[in-house]
């Protein structure tokens, strides 16, 4: 194969990898305009697989989780050094197995649901909260392994970046386990995630021009 041939394959993906994060939050905002009682502040984006219109959240997790598992790919290619590589490709992965286990209705979401958390959890359920958690650990790895690359490059801003985005996501998430049930804490987390697939997205463009 032609080096000009794999160069544009790893391009492919890697252009895969930055619509990734764009697209998922995309869609997630669509379904926060038009899908009665869903609240941001109090429901996790997790819960919209469920109801008549879930199917747009799975197969927003099933579509944006693959193209993570690309973008993931042509960073490797694109010498991106190998475990950051790895940890968005898992973060990729467990997007993918969020679509095949989908979370519990929870707190009047979808409309008929009791208020408050549930009083049991589904295996499905189970499955869901262990998978995303996963999913949360390596994308919040992998910043800090970019974080300390750059770093290692002289790329200051970029280090800086990384390492910042990978705290927020990480003291948000803990944030929210220490004050369930905070609106505040909600939203917090949902906009460190939002950062970190944009981060995500920037990282394959970075590579992509390269």
């Amino acid at each position: 194969m032609k080096r000009a041939e794999v160069a544009g394959r790893a391009r492919t993906l890697l252009l895969c990898g930055a619509v990734a994060g764009p697209l998922y939050i995309a869609v997630v905002v669509l379904q926060l305009l038009v899908r009665d009682g869903y609240d941001l502040g109090r429901h996790p984006a997790s819960v919209l697989s469920n109801g008549d219109l879930g199917w747009l959240q799975i197969g927003n997790f099933a579509v944006t989780g693959l193209a993570f598992v690309a973008g993931a790919v042509g960073l490797r290619r694109e010498g991106a050094g190998i475990w950051g590589p790895r940890l968005i490709g898992g973060f990729g992965a467990g997007m993918v197995a969020a679509a095949f286990f989908s979370a519990d209705p929870v707190d009047g979401f979808p409309p008929g649901t009791p208020a408050g958390p549930p009083l049991t959890v589904s295996w499905q359920g189970l499955a869901h909260f262990l998978v995303s958690g996963l999913a949360f650990l390596a994308l919040i790895a992998a910043c800090f392994v970019f974080a300390r690359r750059f770093a290692a490059e002289g790329r200051g801003g970029w280090a800086a970046f990384s390492a910042v985005v990978g705290t927020l996501f990480l003291a948000t998430w803990l944030a929210l386990f220490a004050l369930q049930g905070s609106r505040a804490a909600n939203l917090a987390l949902a906009a460190a995630i939002a950062l970190a697939l944009i981060w995500t997205s920037l990282l394959a463009l970075t590579h992509a021009r390269r």
